[in-house]
């Protein structure tokens, strides 16, 4: 008893999908069931009345799909179908030769309804209508239809390189995402999977029919024999009550075989369209009234030859002539309105002005995009500060930094959820958050443990434990130690975070151009000497990029310019040694910035390791093996950490040959990590050494 209770409870559990994927096991278990064990013959009107109900729900759904990936399942569903009328045959089978003795009822009401009703009980009329139904299955629509899905599947496959390439073209012409293009590719890949397993599952319909006409003789001759030795009956009585359970048995099964084999045809031989098979035939085959009207015009003529069924050729003949009548008159009125609608198309074409460049949309260098939510902090009327705060970055960095960073612009995306924003370069995406306007946030840096009540978050600069919490909850969390600001603040500190970060991406050649032509303006003479006599602007450009991204300020234009007019015209193209010249000019500018006192405290290569590196490099090899790679990377992650426990700058202090390798060897795993050249510090008073990268343990 406890144990069909639990049983229960598990079954009130189960999910709808978790039935879904039951479905099918159970089936099989069904169909393995009917072909072992005797059914009565209720349930084989059941299953042969739910065989029927599923063929025509197939056909159905094959009407009504617009595409062929709306109804993949179709090979499998054939499959079952296929098994569950083969079960049903040794099913009833088994029932006629057991019990078809006894009468017309034996094997059920299904079987007894069409071996006696569909073919008026007479069996030769059932035999032949059951081979009219097999030939129609088995030669004209499975050996169609077999053919179309090896011709599809065949050019499908072909197809599928040309359909990727179109595919990774529009990805890379921006015509599309990579979302769009992934899912265009797995439809391409299902599409050729369908024709391939339509190829191979109309081979089970093709089979099904040959076994129905063995069965239908297997079981006429079995009957005749049980019959005549095992229950004395006449050869004629059992070969009429034999046979005709026979035919129902075929009719029954080989109907909706007829039907799925239909289904099949109709889903290989449509073409992909927005309409479902109905509406294409509709509006393909009944829209032109010329067509109708000839149409009954010829069977007018017909229905006068004498001898001919006048009266039903002329009613259809009439028909057609009414249908002719109407299709012409829907085609005027729609014809009028396109006319009308195309009068008012060119009416709204001329007040709409003509493409022009102003109508093409260029990537801005930095940009941000904002939630709809989000919109009242950049709405001035609404006291949003946002702007204010933006353009004070932009002046702070421009002092800073020695050029003017490009404009900030803002704008809406409503893709994006409630309260996001984004920041993107060049239009590509570099940093996401998400801000509350009425909550704040709350930072504790020196304290993790701490706890506040509301959403726990990860802060994106200082990459600290944070917490978005209500406003009545600002004394607690002050109390506690925490730093509050507000969601403006924080886009605004993410923004500052940004620029810096990816500083050099931010000056382009527009703003090389335009800090050449301020410096002009200044300096004359300098830059006259300088550009183009000397380098060209892209040298130039180059040069200051370089620095950039070592997160070293170009405030300092005399030095670097008197440092290019120097060295340019002997090194006059290669940019990382003019970039390193210019480092060396740089070096107290630079070691300022980095240090707040005279204590240089840096990270050193051990010796062994620098010279090994030095001779790989007089050789002409620019690589690491990679163990010592690993254990480099693993070095400078431990150094790196040790730095910043001692609230000191992570900096790498290299020969100056090593210098712009390592730097790029490193940036991408450290983008924090300075690297400096012993001929850029050669002036420091004092030098310490905290850690030695790639020491022997």
């Amino acid at each position: 008893m406890i144990n069909i209770i639990n049983f229960i409870k598990v079954i009130k559990n189960l999910k709808n999908t978790e039935w879904q994927a039951l479905s099918g096991p159970v089936l099989i278990l069904i169909i393995l069931s009917m072909m072992v064990l005797p059914l009565p013959s209720l349930f084989l009107d059941v299953f042969f009345t739910f065989n029927i109900v599923l063929s025509i729900i197939i056909l159905l759904v094959s009407m009504f799909t617009r595409q062929i990936l709306e109804f993949t399942a179709f090979p499998t569903v054939l499959l079952f179908s296929t098994l569950l009328r083969l079960a049903l045959n040794v099913a009833s089978t088994r029932v006629i030769l057991l019990y078809g003795h006894t009468g017309a009822y034996s094997a059920g009401n299904v079987i007894k309804a069409f071996g006696h009703f569909l073919v008026g009980g007479n069996y030769a009329i059932g035999i032949v209508v059951f081979i009219i139904l097999v030939i129609i299955n088995f030669m004209v629509i499975t050996k169609g239809a077999s053919r179309i899905a090896e011709v599809g599947a065949r050019f499908t496959l072909d197809g599928m390189p040309g359909k990727q390439m179109a595919i990774d073209a529009d990805l890379n012409a921006g015509l599309i995402g990579e979302k769009e293009a992934k899912k265009r590719r797995i439809e391409v890949t299902r599409e050729a999977d369908f024709y391939g397993s339509m190829d191979g599952a109309s081979k089970f319909v093709r089979g099904d029919a040959i076994a129905g006409i063995f069965i239908m003789i297997i079981n006429i001759l079995g009957g005749l024999v049980i019959g005549i030795v095992q229950h004395n009956m006449f050869f004629g009585k059992a070969i009429e009550v034999y046979t005709l359970l026979t035919i129902g048995d075929g009719l029954v099964a080989q109907i909706p075989a007829l039907v799925i084999s239909t289904a099949a045809g109709v889903m290989v031989t449509r073409v992909t369209t927005e309409e479902n098979v109905g509406e294409q035939i509709i509006s393909q085959l009944f829209y032109n009234p010329k067509v109708i009207l000839l149409s009954g015009v010829v069977l007018g003529i017909l229905g006068l030859v004498p001898g001919m069924p006048s009266m039903i050729f002329l009613s259809f003949t009439i028909i057609l002539f009414f249908l002719s009548g109407w299709l012409f008159n829907r085609n005027q009125n729609m014809n009028f309105i396109s006319l009308e609608n195309g009068k008012n198309v060119v009416k709204d074409i001329n007040k709409i002005s003509e493409v022009s460049w102003n109508d093409v949309k260029i990537e801005d260098l930095i940009g941000i995009e904002i939630g709809n939510r989000l919109i009242p902090i950049v709405d001035v009327k609404k006291k949003g500060k946002l702007l204010y705060l933006i353009r004070s970055i932009r002046k702070k960095f421009a002092q800073e930094m020695g050029f003017l960073p490009p404009l900030i612009h803002i704008q809406n995306n409503s893709n994006l959820s409630s309260y996001s924003y984004r920041f993107l370069i060049k239009g590509v995406e570099i940093a996401v958050g998400k801000v509350y306007l009425n909550r704040v946030m709350a930072i504790n840096s020196e304290d993790k443990s701490k706890i506040l009540e509301g959403e726990k978050i990860i802060e994106p600069v200082f990459n600290v434990p944070a917490f978005w919490i209500n406003v009545n909850h600002i004394e607690e969390a002050k109390q506690k130690g925490f730093t509050i600001v507000n969601g403006t603040t924080v886009i605004a500190t993410h923004l500052n975070y940004i620029m810096y970060r990816n500083m050099n991406q931010l000056f382009g050649r527009q703003q090389a151009q335009d800090l050449l032509n301020y410096l002009t303006k200044k300096m004359p003479k300098l830059i006259e000497d300088l550009v183009p006599n000397i380098i060209s602007l892209t040298v130039f450009h180059k040069v200051l990029q370089n620095l950039l991204l070592e997160n070293v300020s170009i405030r300092d234009m005399n030095t670097i310019i008197e440092t290019l007019i120097e060295y340019a015209a002997i090194k006059k193209n290669e940019i990382d040694i003019l970039t390193s010249l210019v480092r060396i000019s740089l070096g107290k500018f630079i070691i300022q910035n980095l240090f707040n006192n005279d204590k240089i405290q840096v990270i050193g290569l051990d010796i062994e390791l620098e010279n090994l590196l030095l001779q790989t490099f007089q050789n002409g090899n620019n690589s690491v093996e990679p163990g010592l790679a690993d254990k480099l990377l693993n070095d400078m992650d431990t150094a790196i950490k040790y730095q910043k426990s001692i609230g000191v700058s992570p900096v790498l202090l290299v020969n100056n040959t090593l210098r712009i390798f390592l730097f790029q060897f490193f940036h991408d795993s450290f983008p924090e990590l300075s690297v400096l050249s012993n001929m850029e510090v050669c002036n420091a008073k004092e030098i310490r050494m905290t850690s030695i990268i790639g020491k022997k343990n």
